[in-house]
């Protein structure tokens, strides 16, 4: 029966193209946008390590006391160096890292070559434990090496082919800014969207990855530069990037893993002590006033979503409602027109249910159609999403066959859905008045 119900229809979208143009143009067009904004914002929202966020805390300390605080009362969403490094010479997490952006210049080997602007950061070596983060060759630097802050590196897997054609480098040397520095290992492909470890350099999206990583401390020796976000309540003292280090200035991210609520709590009170242990020694005047936020959590608070990605979202989907009432209205024209060949229908002896499955396949057969436009028109859209959104964002949409099957998907059961009630109006065609009239 079901092929039957599938060449009735067909017969019925033939006899009114029109009407069945204007139906699968709706469902396109409506799928199209809401799919492409949907891409984006599965892109944009989605957890970075969803396995491991729940234990990864960003602890904030207010050591700029009420003039520096924002509307809602919240801290610095950065630590200046004091802190930074007492925090992370206290150890009261499992694992834990100050880090801060660099971008030195690595100078190739060998004549004629010249040397490369690279991105990265400086940072602990529990760092890569922490966030889980893949090496294809060698492993992180040890803590002694934090400690006697070693000429050592991690590199990542384009700038190891950059400079050493792919191979396995380590124990090879790369000059950074006119240093030797021991390759330790190779990252494997890693580059999380959001960039969660580090939000407030990098506005949580960064499309390229970083191609260094170095000893904080060792980066701090040899006067490498923050070349991320510096904010200043006060005009620092010294100049220079000894001042800055000096200075109540914020520029350094934190990180820290905590395995329990136990765990998570016995840091807050080490937060509130410390924040009472400065104030004891007259560098703070307010008490505390700290923060420690989970990974989700410290993303919301961030703002790292777009809101323009939640707004073309909304507006996306209400388009795509639009498109269905128009679709409802246009199915129930259709239908209620053919209430003569109902009424012989059912006088022959159709029940109401072979009807109604009749009429909703014909209604699915339209879906299936939109689906299929929508599809075509969700790949320009992602194509050309760059058009409204910025670069940054717009790249990470991505054409997968997920969201492939969703559209088609979305399509289908959304024209079913639609084709409910006109379904309903012509199941219930009374034929005694239609054989009358006819």
């Amino acid at each position: 029966m079901f092929a039957y119900y599938l060449e009735l229809g067909l017969r019925s979208l033939k006899r009114s193209p029109g009407l069945t143009i204007l139906m699968v143009l709706a469902i396109g067009f409506g799928v199209a946008a809401s799919m492409t904004s949907w891409s984006v914002f599965r892109a944009v929202s989605g957890d970075p390590i969803p396995w491991k966020s729940a234990q990864l805390f960003v602890p904030q300390i207010d050591m700029w006391g009420p003039s520096g605080r924002d509307p809602d009362g919240e801290p610095p969403n950065a630590m200046d160096y004091t802190d930074a490094v007492a925090l992370m010479r206290d150890h009261r997490a499992k694992r834990q890292s100050a880090m801060y952006q660099i971008a030195p210049s690595v100078v190739p080997t060998g004549a004629g070559k010249h040397p490369l602007n690279v991105s990265g950061h400086a940072v602990y070596s529990e760092f890569f434990p922490m966030l889980d983060v893949p090496f294809k060759y060698g492993s992180a630097w040890s803590a002694s090496d934090d400690t006697n802050r070693a000429q050592v590196v991690v590199i990542n897997s384009k700038l190891n082919q950059k400079l050493f054609g792919g191979v396995d480098s380590v124990g090879k040397s790369v000059n950074l800014e006119g240093h030797e520095y021991r390759v330790v290992g190779v990252l494997d492909h890693w580059n999380p969207q959001p960039r969660y470890y580090d939000v407030v350099n990098g506005g949580g999206f960064v499309i390229d990855a970083d191609d260094v990583f170095m000893p904080f401390q060792t980066a701090i020796q040899a006067d490498i530069p923050n070349d991320g976000n510096t904010n200043c309540n006060a005009v620092p003292e010294e100049s220079g990037f000894v001042g800055l280090q000096h200075s109540p200035c914020v520029w350094i991210a934190y990180m820290v893993e905590l395995d329990d609520a136990a765990a998570v709590q016995a840091y807050r009170t080490y937060l509130d002590g410390y924040a009472r242990q400065q104030q004891a020694s007259g560098r703070f005047s307010w008490p505390p006033n700290n923060r420690l936020r989970d990974l989700p959590a410290w993303l919301e608070s961030q703002h790292v979503v777009p809101s323009d990605t939640k707004v073309s979202l909304l507006v996306a989907f209400g388009l795509l409602l639009v498109c269905l009432v128009n679709t409802v209205g246009l199915l129930l024209a259709k239908f209620l027109r053919r209430s003569g060949e109902i009424g012989v229908r059912r006088a022959l002896g159709a029940p109401r249910a072979a009807i109604y499955v009749q009429f909703l396949t014909e209604a699915g057969m339209v879906g299936v159609a939109g689906g299929v436009l929508g599809l075509l028109l969700t790949g320009a859209g992602v194509a050309s999403v760059g058009w409204v959104l910025p670069k940054d964002i717009a790249d990470l949409a991505r054409l997968d066959v997920s969201l492939l099957a969703l559209a088609l998907l979305v399509a289908v059961v959304a024209t079913v859905l639609a084709g409910l009630y006109p379904t309903w109006r012509a199941s219930n065609v009374q034929p005694a008045w239609q054989l009358k009239s006819n």
